[in-house]
C-alpha cells in the first residue's frame, strides 16, 4: 500500500506541475499519467479490503494464519489485486484507439481524464466500476469489523489484539471515507468553478491536496505512530527535546543578569 500511494502521489504531483509550467502535454504522454494515477487510486481501496480480511483471519482463525498467509499467497493477492484494477480502465485506452484517428495522439491537450477519454460510454462505465468497487470493498469492511467484534467478545484471551484489530479496521473505514470523496470532488469543483471563474487552478489545487494528498499523508502517520517500536523511539525523542529545551532555558536564565 505505501508502494503504491507512493506511485499515485509521484504521478499526480508531477501532472500538477506539467499542468502548471507547460500547460498542455502531448497526448500520449498524458494517456500514461493519466492510467497509472487511476490504476493506483483504483487500487487503495482494494487494498484496504484485503489488509482487512488479512486482520480478520489472524484474529478469527489464529492457528491458521501462518498457513493462509504466507509469502507466496501474499504476492499472489498483489498480482490478483492489481489486474482487477488494471482490467476495466485498460479498456478506456482501446476504446480511443478505435474511435480517434492517429493524429489526435499527437496533439497537445490539458491533460485531464475527460480531455483524453471522451467517449460518454466511458463515463458511465467508470461510474458503474466505482460504484461496484467502492461498495464491495465497504461490505467486506463491516463484514470483517463486526466479525473480529464477536470473535473478541467470545475469546477471553487475545483481547488486546482483537481491539487492535477492530481499531486498524475502524481506520481503513475512515481511509475508505476519505477515498470516497474523490466521487464527490468532481460535482464540487464544478460548483466552485461557477463562483469563481477565474480562480479554476486554484481550486483544482486545493481539492488535490484535500482529496488525495491528505489521506495519503495520514495512512504512514496512524500506522507508524500505532507501531510499538516506533512510538517507544518517537517517546523517546520527544522526551530528549524537551529536556533539551529546559537546559536551553536554564542556562539563559542563568546568564541575565
Amino acid at each position: 500500500m505505501v508502494m503504491n500511494d507512493a506511485v499515485q502521489l509521484t504521478v499526480t504531483v508531477s501532472l500538477f506541475v506539467l499542468s502548471y509550467t507547460v500547460y498542455q502535454i502531448n497526448v500520449s504522454f498524458c494517456c500514461c499519467f493519466i492510467l497509472v494515477a487511476v490504476f493506483t487510486t483504483r487500487n487503495t481501496p482494494v487494498n484496504l479490503a484485503s489488509m482487512a480480511i488479512e486482520r480478520y483471519i489472524a484474529i478469527c482463525n489464529p492457528l491458521r494464519h501462518p498457513q493462509i498467509c504466507t509469502v507466496r499467497r501474499t504476492y499472489m493477492v498483489i498480482g490478483i489485486m492489481w489486474f482487477i484494477c488494471v482490467a476495466p480502465d485498460i479498456t478506456d485506452l482501446f476504446v480511443t484507439l478505435a474511435t480517434e484517428p492517429l493524429s489526435f495522439f499527437h496533439r497537445s491537450v490539458f491533460c485531464l481524464r475527460q480531455n483524453v477519454f471522451k467517449d460518454p460510454i466511458l463515463a458511465q462505465k467508470r461510474l458503474a466500476f466505482d460504484i461496484i468497487y467502492f461498495s464491495s470493498v465497504f461490505l467486506v469492511l463491516v463484514v470483517t469489523y463486526l466479525r473480529v467484534l464477536w470473535a473478541a467478545r467470545a475469546l477471553s484471551t487475545e483481547k488486546v489484539s482483537a481491539q487492535r484489530a477492530r481499531r486498524t479496521i475502524l481506520l481503513h473505514v475512515a481511509q475508505l471515507a476519505m477515498c470516497m470523496l474523490s466521487y464527490v470532488s468532481p460535482n464540487v469543483e464544478l460548483v466552485l468553478h461557477l463562483i469563481f471563474p477565474g480562480g479554476i487552478r486554484h481550486i483544482r489545487f486545493v481539492n488535490y491536496l484535500i482529496v488525495y494528498m491528505l489521506p495519503r499523508f495520514l495512512s504512514p502517520i496512524i500506522y507508524g505512530v500505532r507501531d510499538k517500536r516506533f512510538h517507544k523511539y518517537l517517546k523517546m525523542e520527544l522526551r530528549s527535546q524537551r529536556c533539551r529545551v529546559r537546559v536551553s532555558n536554564a542556562s539563559v536564565t542563568r546568564v541575565q543578569p
